[in-house]
């Protein structure tokens, strides 16, 4: 028997599609093979959440099941395409092959009802054609959960990404403006066969961290150290991007937390131009340097100076 989506998420049949995703997003980290090598039942149970999550997201699909037009792997609960449904007063209620079906007594011609259900073949002396009746629709093949790392720089960049499927066939896959973890990718027909067709392969991306880049929403973050001498009398420093490095400017006179912006540097929302990256100034004062310990202890011009003076303090 086909589980129940709403079940195996663990959320409400009146649940919104962000309550779905928030829900998924919490099975998908607990559930990852990656976090569960020796477990199989969750690779499993991963799968189960994965088509769970792509019926439940779908409108027609989730429409369908609320209806019970289909079950939770997306089949056909009723071979003929319906189900029965209460009886009316002086009506016909005939049951055949597991299917239900009712007519009132509004002088309708039950054969021709009958001829168009299931194809013609009507008798002269009753109905006909029941052993010629429309057959389901097939059932697609199952689809295929996928989980695809992308580097960080690649993320930003929207590089495209090759993917190998279960077939042993590679696909280079173009990624989404907007793309974050969680993100999901479908490709058609690339699941597994069966006598309807081929599912679809469900490509589940995960963002891998940076060891110095953080994401700020569409933006990416950087702290950048930089010397005493380059801060006070201004310098053009080599710096890292996600497309590389280039040279930035620092301004004379600056100190630590001052933020500068390189324009299209950061990642692609879904709508709108490329985002910044934006470098944050850490002043590196050296340890032990005599010289400018000498220096500062007789500089006169910070005397009375309150740098605090903001803070009330």
């Amino acid at each position: 028997m086909a589980s129940d989506p709403y079940q195996i998420l663990g959320v409400q049949r009146g649940a919104t599609e962000a309550d779905i995703k928030k829900a998924y997003r919490k099975l998908a980290k607990e559930l990852h093979p990656d976090r569960n090598r020796d477990n199989p039942k969750a690779a499993e149970r991963f799968a189960q959440t994965t088509a769970a999550y792509d019926l439940l997201t779908d409108k027609d699909k989730r429409a369908r099941f609320d209806r019970g037009e289909i079950d939770g792997d997306g089949n056909p609960t009723s071979p003929f395409g319906f189900g029965g449904g209460g009886g009316h007063g002086g009506g016909f209620r005939g049951q055949g092959g597991g299917a239900q079906f009712e007519f009132g007594d509004d002088g309708a011609d039950f054969g021709d009802i009958f001829d168009g259900l299931f194809g013609g073949g009507r008798s002269r002396s009753g109905f006909g054609g029941f052993g010629r009746g429309r057959q389901a629709p097939s059932p697609k093949g199952a689809n295929v959960a996928y989980r695809l790392a992308v580097s960080f720089e690649d993320a930003a960049a929207l590089t495209p990404q090759r993917i190998t499927l279960q077939d042993g066939k590679t696909i280079d896959l173009k990624l989404p403006r907007g793309v974050e973890t969680g993100t999901q990718m479908r490709l058609g027909g690339k699941g597994q066969t069966g006598p309807g067709g081929a599912g679809d392969a469900i490509v589940t991306i995960e963002i891998r961290p940076h060891r110095f880049f953080k994401r700020d929403g569409d933006n990416v973050r950087l702290d950048l150290p930089v010397t005493l001498k380059e801060a006070v009398l201004g310098a053009k420093v080599k710096v890292p991007t996600v497309d590389g490095p280039v040279m930035l400017a620092i301004p004379k006179g600056s100190t630590s937390g001052k933020v500068l912006r390189l324009k299209g540097k950061g990642f692609h929302p879904k709508s709108g131009e490329r985002s910044d990256q934006l470098v944050t100034l850490m002043v590196d004062i050296p340890a032990d340097d005599g010289a400018l310990t000498s220096f500062v202890e007789g500089w006169a011009g910070d005397d009375g100076r309150n740098p605090r003076a903001g803070l009330d303090v």
